[in-house]
């Protein structure tokens, strides 16, 4: 009935796939390694006249939106073998050992064109871990999935000149079994671009585009830290759809500024309407975040302030955060401060908190609960860490600590995040007259670039910053 058989998107040479190398940037390192399979696949016997075996199977790993299937793609279109993808949801249907049969075919089918190369998508829909979850059901489908795809890979019959290629972005629940050496011989990460890598992708996404000559691609790079590639893809081409709408003939670089704000905050809503008393609210907290992360040290630098709604927000602060590895306790202090400037503006100026800071709120606790059940900075419960990082303790109802500990935990996490309250609130009212004085700025010209920041409070570190003690 055909059910047991496989059905690969298969690419030879004369259905080659119009990806190659070139189209993917940033990606030195993994880059590389990939392209090494590939040269093993064109001319082996440079490697096995040294005693080196091909490498059995390569896995890609990374955030969503990196780059794992193009790599792929450009694999298919550089090797010159056949190439056969499948997504790890195409094995398991609803009928009792077709997906055992389709690996078994799939594996068939690549062995009789060897040397080939099988790119499995998404191997988590298959490949999870065995006995855990399923422990109550006597068979079940993924797991005899999943055996027939180990002993395909490495088990007691030869699998020659099939290199296998997967990937997926939740390493953590995979079984350990298809990791070990053997079965998938090399890991290769794929981490968010950093600055430079960012530029050389915005590179490859600008060549199709109408440019204007003031784009300046370093400051685009630079205005978009934590971005991945498919977020930068869908920046460039945001930015030539608003240029279009506006009837330009060249995209310029305030289009792709609109593009970014648009993609990180959502759609302007200029015809949402706001009461007069509401939005007076909305600019003195927005007025408070700006005034508390220029007078703190370790706060980002501000690069704009606007009360016009976008998405579900009324108003929003745009920063430019500095790209760090790792965070000190007082920098995590300073953010929390920062997160809490508006709700403590509201406070100083109305003598009552509104309901609006339900988004910074929610943050400063996560942060918070980080710091100290996490991280180990707090000085009371000491340097103990509850992270999970195998992902284990999910299934578990309870937590992995006692109540007494819980009730401590909680206790920690109330106490630092009102010293921060009480801290931010002294800077404001020791800056009020700044903090008005945006505010009514805003009012008037509801968005409020750097250079009107710096009119009103002054160059950023040439007045003394607030000292951490304070």
């Amino acid at each position: 009935f055909n059910f047991g058989k496989s059905t690969p998107h298969v690419s030879e040479k004369d259905t080659k796939s119009s990806a190659s190398f070139k189209d993917i940037a940033g990606l030195k390192e993994a880059k590389l390694e990939v392209m090494e399979v590939v040269d093993f696949l064109k001319n082996p016997e440079t490697y096995t006249k040294l005693g080196a075996k091909i490498p059995k199977g390569v896995l890609l790993v990374g955030p969503p939106g990196t780059g794992k299937t193009l790599m792929a793609r450009a694999v298919a279109g550089e090797a010159q073998v056949p190439f056969f993808s499948m997504s790890g949801s195409e094995f398991v249907e609803m009928f009792v050992g077709v997906g055992a049969s389709r690996v078994r075919d799939l594996f068939k089918k690549a062995k009789e064109k060897a040397p080939s190369i099988i790119f499995i998508d998404e191997i988590d829909a298959v490949g999870r871990s065995r006995g855990k979850v399923n422990a109550f059901q006597a068979n079940d489908e993924r797991e005899s999935t999943l055996n027939q795809l180990l002993t395909e890979l490495d088990g007691f019959g030869p699998n020659t000149g099939v290199i296998v290629l997967a990937a997926t972005n939740r390493p953590d629940v995979l079984d350990k079994a298809l990791l070990r050496p053997g079965r998938f011989d090399r890991h290769i990460y794929l981490e968010l671009p950093t600055k430079e890598e960012r530029k050389e992708i915005f590179g490859v996404h600008l060549r199709p585009l109408k440019l204007s000559k003031n784009v300046d691609v370093e400051l685009l790079a630079k205005l978009s830290p934590g971005f991945s590639g498919a977020d930068i893809a869908n920046i460039c081409n945001e930015a030539a759809l608003i240029a279009a709408r506006k009837k330009k003939k060249t995209v310029e670089q305030e289009d792709f500024l609109d593009a970014r704000d648009r993609v990180i905050g959502g759609m302007e809503r200029k015809s949402k309407i706001i009461s007069p008393k509401e939005k007076e609210i909305v600019a003195h907290h927005e007025a408070g975040h700006a005034v508390v992360s220029w007078y703190l040290k370790n706060v980002d630098s501000l690069v704009k302030v606007s009360i016009i709604p976008r998405g579900k927000s009324l108003g929003a602060a745009w920063y430019l955060p500095e790209e760090r590895q790792i965070v000190t306790k007082s920098q995590f202090m300073d953010q929390i401060c920062a997160s809490l400037g508006g709700r403590a503006a509201e406070d100083i100026i109305f003598n009552e908190p509104s309901s609006g800071a339900l988004d910074d709120l929610e943050k400063v606790t996560k942060q918070a609960y980080t710091m100290v059940a996490y991280y180990g900075l707090d000085e009371e419960i000491g340097p103990i860490s509850f992270y999970d990082s195998s992902g284990q303790n999910e299934r578990l109802l309870g937590k992995p600590y006692s109540e007494n500990m819980a009730q401590q935990i909680d206790k920690e996490v109330k106490e630092l995040v009102t010293t921060a309250y009480e801290r931010t609130k002294n800077l404001l009212l020791k800056h009020r007259e700044e903090l008005e004085k945006l505010a009514q700025l805003l009012l008037k010209q509801e968005v409020v670039e750097k250079e009107d920041l710096e009119k009103i409070l002054g160059k950023r570190g040439v007045k003394k910053l607030v000292e951490s003690e304070e």
